[in-house]
């Protein structure tokens, strides 16, 4: 977002989940970004710290600032900072050393959640991604807004940071939006509103616009976006040169056709479950390890893929997390065969510490019938035929039509 850009007046930031959200017909936008994500990634394990300000940053002595705290923020600290001004800004803050391999973690988990809701997900880095849900409405039967109010729930609840975000039409639009909805909050730009919220703020709002840009058009008497849609183009064009000039007029006047381009090939098929309590129990962490791997075999059906190498997520009550893989001899989409290997996998990692989130995934994906070898031993039970004939019912008679023996409760049992 630009710098210091105020939330013009008549728009509302949004915090609460169950809050009457202005119109958002044709808002089919969002934009997700995480709040602090690498410092609320480490604030998970050490909760005590969350009022204090804490950078995250490496020892070296080039080292920048990967992410602050709000608290630290308002010292002034920002990521990219040198340590060694974040250190005169704020000489009272607690320094955290990057851990390997979290991020990226919590960032997969973060976006498996937008791709369960739309294929349409963007990625702009490990932490925000622009999702289109226009086609995922009636499936879902709620609203862009509804959807948005999911995401922040889901990220909360299964990996214990927040995110803002912005909802509109149009991808700089809906960025602008989740930033001035931080930290932890939403922000709707009606689209008959698109204008009233762009044209108060400065013009180094503007996607595209840098210190020497800015400098250059207040040189000119052009301080507001206002001031840039309302210019000549012409004009523009020759202080700015064609191509930015053009983009920058287009955007003020809120014209932002670009689409919501998806990553083109999806690597992995997964799906995870995070308890409402707390679990030690043995029986239950495999019943629903079951489960999920019902899902992922479904999913990869339906695509008509199969994986070779079949992983299991766990993550303890203190946030810990493991991972844990092994590749088959042949590709599977047979929810018995995932089930079996994920069951190993994590009867070898237990520990007896409690679960709060356990998942399974298919990775190494090929399409069916792609790189099959032939198979000199006795024929395994025909259980991939009977899971097909599965889905057949559940598409007539819904989800529960059928499931494992073990999966059924009590009552229905």
């Amino acid at each position: 977002m630009g710098r210091n850009a105020a939330l013009p007046a008549g728009f509302e930031r949004f915090r609460a989940t169950g809050e009457t959200t202005p119109d958002d017909t044709g808002c089919g936008v969002l934009h997700v970004d995480m709040d602090a994500f690498f410092a609320a990634v480490e604030l998970r394990s050490r909760p005590e710290l969350a009022e204090r300000p804490v950078i995250v940053a490496g020892a070296g002595p080039r080292s920048v600032v990967l992410s602050a705290n709000y608290p630290a923020r308002r010292y002034g600290v920002r990521s990219a900072m040198p340590v060694g001004a974040a250190r005169r800004l704020c000489p009272q803050a607690v320094w955290i050393p990057p851990s390997r391999g979290a991020y990226s973690e919590v960032s997969r988990g973060v976006m498996a959640i937008f791709r369960e809701l739309t294929p349409l997900v963007e990625p702009l880095s490990l932490d925000e991604a622009f999702l289109d849900v226009s086609g995922a409405l009636r499936r879902l039967a709620t609203t862009p807004a509804g959807i948005g109010a999911l995401i922040r729930e889901r990220v909360a609840a299964e990996h214990g940071i927040t995110c803002s975000v912005g909802v509109a039409r149009a991808k700089f639009v809906a960025k602008l939006a989740s930033g001035m909805a931080k930290p932890d909050g939403m922000l709707v730009v009606p689209a008959a509103q698109t204008l009233d919220f762009l044209h108060p703020l400065p013009v180094s709002a503007l996607w595209g616009v840098g210190k020497k840009t800015e400098e250059n058009l207040r040189r000119h008497g052009l301080d507001t976006i206002a001031d840039v849609a309302k210019a000549p183009l012409d004009r523009l064009r020759r202080s700015l040169g064609s191509a930015l000039g053009e983009h920058l007029h287009a955007l003020a006047n809120g014209r932002d056709d670009r689409a919501v381009v998806p990553e083109s090939e999806e690597k992995s098929i997964g799906a995870e479950h995070t308890f409402d309590t707390d679990q030690h129990d043995s029986a239950l962490l495999n019943r629903e390890l079951l489960r999920l791997s019902e899902r992922v075999a479904a999913t990869l059906r339906a695509k008509g893929v199969r994986g070779r190498t079949v992983s299991i997520k766990v993550r303890f009550a203190d946030f810990r997390t493991i991972t844990r893989a092994r590749t088959l001899l042949s590709a599977t989409d047979v929810a018995r065969e995932i089930h079996a290997t994920a069951a190993a996998l994590l009867a070898e990692a237990s520990s007896g510490a409690a679960v709060r989130l356990i998942g399974v995934r298919v990775e190494g994906l090929a399409a069916e019938g792609a790189g099959e070898q032939l198979s000199l031993e006795a024929p395994a039970p025909r259980w991939r035929e009977a899971e097909i004939a599965a889905d057949v019912a559940r598409s007539k008679f819904g989800a529960g039509a059928i499931r494992p023996a073990s999966l059924l409760s009590p009552e229905e049992g």
